[in-house]
């Protein structure tokens, strides 16, 4: 098994679209996935947000797609938005290599914190968090409107 961390590429748009895909199919929230892939390229090519992949000898097998915030307490911080490794991908320690990749890019970007949201019944997912040291902050709730 040969695994390369690396920054995303224009090129990796399809493979990242298809995670989030498969992600919202194991969430059972496919149907409210509506972004194209269309959108995701003009967006990546816009700089809205971007994402380091686990690439196993050509395919992309997992990616941690992020963007860049600032936090008035602590400065400059990234947002993980979506962590997802494919599910044929899994049990090879792909997560954490990419895990680890992620925080050292934080570090090199000078970024202070990273942030995420986890959805609390999916049990994998927690799983591999909690080994991750968290802080899951209870008095924060989160809000959203839709435009």
């Amino acid at each position: 098994m040969s695994i390369q961390i690396r920054l995303a590429t224009a090129a990796d748009i399809p493979a990242l679209h298809a995670l989030v895909g498969e992600l919202a199919g194991h969430l059972g929230d496919k149907d409210d996935f509506t972004a194209t892939i269309e959108r995701f390229e003009k967006d990546f090519n816009k700089g809205y947000f971007d994402a380091l992949v686990a690439d196993e000898e050509g395919e992309v097998a997992g990616m941690a797609l992020y963007c860049l915030l600032y936090s008035t307490w602590n400065g400059r911080m990234i947002y993980l938005e979506d962590f997802v490794i494919s599910q044929r991908h899994r049990r090879k320690g792909i997560g954490q290599l990419l895990w680890d990749a992620l925080k050292e890019h934080g570090r090199a970007l000078d970024c202070k914190i990273l942030k995420w949201q986890v959805v609390a019944d999916d049990e994998a997912a927690m799983r591999f968090y909690r080994k991750q040291d968290p802080v899951f902050e209870d008095q924060w709730l989160n809000g959203k409107v839709m435009l």
